[in-house]
Order: structure tokens, then sequence, then C-alpha cells
């Protein structure tokens, strides 16, 4: 395993972070979740990501029950505050103090653990003053509950604001996570140059595009049994966006680069976020301990010029590139 540092701070995390969104507390069964999570620590990963929101709350007692016999110490916890949990009341979402204070002690009891390492902001909340969230942040890393903040899906506009403010109260923003992939760019134009500019890196998740670049969703054909693209809870709907024939058809002109550099399309796709500077890891899932051994071996890969070439050339206009497409809710969820 490789390891980079976290945007302008002295933490390193693993290249490839477990995550554990759409599995732990609900697609997978507990005892399979603990394995997964086993077979990411023998493969060198020490950087775990959850939300308070995965499975509503479910996910971080998964998460916190399989690492509670690790040395604290030697991990990196990640989790996020903003979306509906709980009853789901009017102050159970978004980010305001009283959701942002409460939050946090509900995901560290959950985990078992006296602080995280990274407190995320899940979206960027249009009803909360920035000022009101970002003080709340600030005092929550004073009190020792969390080491330092990030932010998720946040574009250029927000990080920019959100990170005067950090500095005005004493810490600094270190960490977006966004959605990145071969085939969604969104963040390249706009979240990157300023993110590469303020001291901040990049987590990104669905790097696999919820499991489109396996190759394993061919044109014309039944969805996979079993798949995300036949998951009523949450997957189907992530996934739908990517299946249309041009951009499968497209995705099977990936499998021969991959051949040739002895990867599957999966190792492909992970090395391939990882090319770029700005990112410091690649969120990967998983609902098997195979998955797991597999994917790890992406970090550490070099993907040369000519390869980047060939895959911009494979996947062509199917490429989604506006970053336009970087948006939170425009009002609180319910």
């Amino acid at each position: 395993m490789e390891f980079r540092y976290l945007g302008k701070s002295g933490l390193k995390v693993s290249e490839i972070t477990y995550g554990n969104w759409l599995t732990h507390g609900s697609q997978v069964e507990n005892d399979i979740a603990a394995q997964c999570v086993e077979a990411a620590l023998t493969a060198g990963i020490t950087t775990f990501d959850t939300a308070d929101a995965y499975a509503n709350t479910a996910a971080e007692k998964v998460l916190g029950k399989a690492l509670k016999h690790q040395r604290r110490e030697s991990l990196e916890i990640f989790t996020k505050v903003y979306w509906p949990t709980g009853p789901k009341g009017p102050n159970d979402v978004g980010l305001s103090r009283k959701h942002i204070m409460e939050s946090i002690d509900g995901s560290l009891r959950r985990l078992k653990t006296d602080y995280v390492d990274l407190y995320q902001a899940h979206r960027y909340d249009v009803e909360t003053p920035l000022e009101e969230t970002m003080q709340a942040f600030a005092d929550i890393v004073r009190q020792g509950k969390a080491l330092y903040i990030g932010v998720s899906e946040w574009n250029a506009e927000q990080i920019r604001a959100g990170h005067a403010l950090s500095k005005e109260l004493g810490f600094q923003l270190i960490s977006n996570q966004p959605q990145y992939s071969m085939l969604w760019r969104v963040i390249e134009d706009q979240v990157v140059p300023t993110s590469a500019e303020l001291g901040l890196s990049q987590i990104v998740w669905s790097p696999v595009a919820q499991g489109v670049l396996t190759g394993k969703y061919k044109p014309g054909a039944e969805l996979p049994p079993g798949s995300r693209a036949t998951d009523e809870k949450g997957g189907a709907d992530m996934v739908k966006r990517f299946l249309n024939d041009e951009v499968l058809t497209r995705v099977q002109l990936l499998q021969p680069i991959a051949h040739d550099l002895g990867l599957t399309m999966a190792q492909l796709a992970i090395a391939w976020v990882l090319q770029n500077p700005n990112v410091a890891s690649a969120l990967m899932g998983a609902s098997r301990p195979e998955q797991v051994e597999s994917n790890v071996k992406a970090a550490g890969v070099t993907l040369d010029e000519g390869i980047l070439a060939r895959i911009d050339e494979a996947l062509g206009s199917v490429v989604v590139r506006d970053a336009k497409h970087t948006v939170s809710p425009e009002t609180r969820p319910v």
C-alpha cells in the first residue's frame, strides 16, 4: 500500500480508502462486512470512511464494531454530517450548529472512538449561514472530537468561502470528497485547481462508476442479477445515468487496455483516478473480501501518457465534464 498526504496537512492516508456506503448495515450481512474490513486491514489499508446517514447510522455501528480491537492510532477514521438521520425531524439534517454538535457525539458513540481523524460536511447546506457551520467545526476541532475538517461535493466557490472562514477561525479545510471516475470528470475544470491552490486534496468516491467500469454491464444485455443496478435501496438510482448502450459500448473498449497492463478493468479505473496529483485516495466499497483483495492492487500503479491517451480515445464523448454537475440540494432533504 502507498500513502499520500491529505491536503497541506501532516496527515497521511492510504491510497485506497475503505468505504461502507450502500454496504454495511444494508446490502451486506454484518459478518461479511467484518470480513471485508479484515481484508482491507490485511491489504494495508489504514483509512476508513463512513457517514452517519449510511443505513441511517447502522453503517457507523458496523464499522465501529469491526475496528474495535485495532490500535486506534494506526487508523484514520472518517465520517460525515448533513443528510437526515434518526427519526428525521426538522433538526436532524443539515449543517446547523445544533445538528453538527449532536451528530459528532452520536458518530463517536457508534464508532467506539474518542475522535475521528476527519469530519466532513457531506453536502453544502444552503439553509444555514456558512459562518455558523464553520464555527461549529472549529469548536469540534478544539474539543478534540475531530482532528481535521473536510467537505464533500462542494463546488469551487463554496470551497473558497469555507477555506477563508476556516483560516479566520484557526483551522483549515484539508479535503473534498467528490464523485470522480473516467466517466465523471466534473471536478477537473474548477474544483481541482481551486483545491490545489488552497491546500485541499480529493478523496474520490465511485472511481469505478458504481460498477460500470468493471465492464460487467454489457450493451443490449440484461442487468446482472444482484448487481447494484438492480438494487432498489439506492444503488439503482445512482448507476442509471451510465446505463445506456453508447456508454456501455465505449466502456468495453477499455478491456484490451486493461489486459495489456495485466490489470482488471476495476483496477484500471481505480489506478486512473490516482494519476491525478490532487487525489489523495480513492474510496472503495466491497460486498465480498475478494473484491478488496483484488482492487487494492491498483495502489502504486503508474499509467503513462500513452495509456491515458488510449483511455480518452476509447471513451470519447461519453465522458461528463461540465462543472455545473457539482451541486448540493437546493433545500434541506427530508
